[in-house]
């Protein structure tokens, strides 16, 4: 049986090795983890409105008795193209077919200081630290000398203005409104400021006009400080510093400003990346290659309608993922394959309880509307019967009560720093 190498268990890749276990292909997909993430929801993690097994599920579990499919957790350290093998932290494999679907990493724009004082959101261990390095702060700021000092400790700043930093920040605003004075009397939650810093002219570029001004409506009418053509210049882990002089003072700083492809050595010679990421062709082919192939956030597909590539999205991953398993079985049969064209699912967005944006091809939704059509959206995506049951659940009390099972410090969270010369 020819042998399919996918390396990422994310969207792209999971869905596209489900689609292939009838096929008679050998399916081997890696992973450093042994778990499939459910990212768009990381922020329900980190605010302690879900718990990490809600939003993640084994990738063993999902391929129970399917004798074409194997899993290796392993790290991927280099692609031979030329032998058609790759080099990974468990030993050498060999492939027919090779598809990356990797996924993307945090991009810091070359700030090291930046990218060693704050917490990122790309994983589980992400929203788990977020979680932990909130509650301990709330404890810090009780033994506050001065209210100053409590103010910092307890200050978040988010930086970037798509779905991730709002959805992050409604969040955090309804756990400071509703929430957290219940568990910490003692703290004058006046003290708190949540900022949100996006260096462009509005909020959720990639969406309507309609949803930029509902999401910044939103955010305004919760607490949320929105400082809009900010951009941020540095951060030493107590103080923001800002490109236009002026500086603010917290202990929290959450980067969601820009993304790139997770750099896999052993391509360069035959690709032109682009933030990481890696140009293919309509069939999601490395150009120069016959059989490797890169879906998913890793890969730059332009197309008619989208000359920059199409969007880095669950969605997108999903649909190259299912067409490209339809191009394997083509293969097989003789067939020529047959390019790939996105179709818009639309986009949306969330700004905590009856407060949401959806961009649905040419409908613009908002409010209650939005927020009951991402729920359905996300609860539908989720993996496992139980992960579905458990966050509906969750949500359903919380909508109710206000409150989040949120407050163990289970592992202690502490930044790391390195020496600068």
């Amino acid at each position: 049986m020819p042998k399919i190498i996918i390396v990422g268990a994310g969207f792209g890749g999971l869905n596209l090795a489900k689609k292939l276990v009838d096929s008679s292909y050998e399916i081997l997909l890696l992973d450093r983890n042994n778990y499939h993430t459910f990212q768009p929801l990381l922020y329900q993690v980190a605010t302690g409105g879900l718990e990490a097994g809600n939003i993640a599920y084994p990738v063993r579990r999902t391929f129970r008795k399917t004798p074409n499919f194997r899993f290796k957790m392993c790290e991927v350290l280099a692609i031979n193209h030329n032998q058609n093998t790759i080099s990974t932290s468990i030993g050498e494999m060999d492939y027919d077919y090779l598809v990356l679907a990797q996924g993307s990493n945090t991009n810091f724009f070359g700030n090291s200081e930046i990218e060693r004082n704050s917490i990122t959101l790309k994983s589980v261990a992400d929203a788990l630290d977020f979680r932990s390095n909130l509650m301990q702060n709330l404890e810090s700021s009780i033994n506050a000398i001065s209210n100053e000092e409590a103010e910092e400790i307890i200050n978040i700043a988010i930086v970037g203005g798509g779905p991730a930093g709002l959805e992050m920040a409604g969040a955090l605003a309804e756990m400071k409104n509703y929430v957290l004075p219940k568990d910490y009397p003692e703290i004058d939650f006046k003290l708190m400021h949540i900022q949100l810093f996006e260096a462009g002219n509005r909020l959720l570029a990639n969406m309507s006009e309609h949803a930029s001004a509902k999401a910044l409506q939103y955010l305004v009418k919760l607490g949320v400080e929105v400082r809009l053509n900010t951009a941020v210049k540095n951060y030493d882990g107590h103080k923001v510093e800002l490109k236009e002089g002026s500086f603010f003072s917290c202990d929290t700083l959450m980067w969601t400003a820009g993304v790139k492809g997770n750099v896999i050595t052993g391509l360069e010679d035959v690709v032109t990346a682009k933030g990481g990421r890696i140009e293919v062709d309509g069939e999601n082919r490395i150009t120069t290659l016959s059989n490797v192939f890169a879906i998913g956030d890793i890969a730059i597909q332009p197309q008619a309608d989208y000359a920059k590539g199409v969007p880095m999205l669950a969605t997108t991953a999903i649909q190259q993922a299912a067409h490209l398993a339809s191009n394997f079985i083509r293969i097989q049969k003789g067939k020529k394959m047959e390019p790939f064209k996105y179709f818009n699912k639309g986009v949306m967005a969330t700004i905590g309880r009856n407060r949401a944006v959806a961009d649905i091809w040419k409908l613009k939704f908002s409010g209650f509307t939005a927020w009951f059509l991402w729920m359905g959206v996300h609860i539908y995506s989720l993996v496992g019967f139980r992960n579905k049951l458990l966050s509906l659940f969750n949500w359903v009390i919380s909508y109710f009560n206000y409150d989040r099972p949120l407050g163990l410090i289970i592992r202690k969270y502490k930044r790391q720093k390195t020496e600068t010369s």
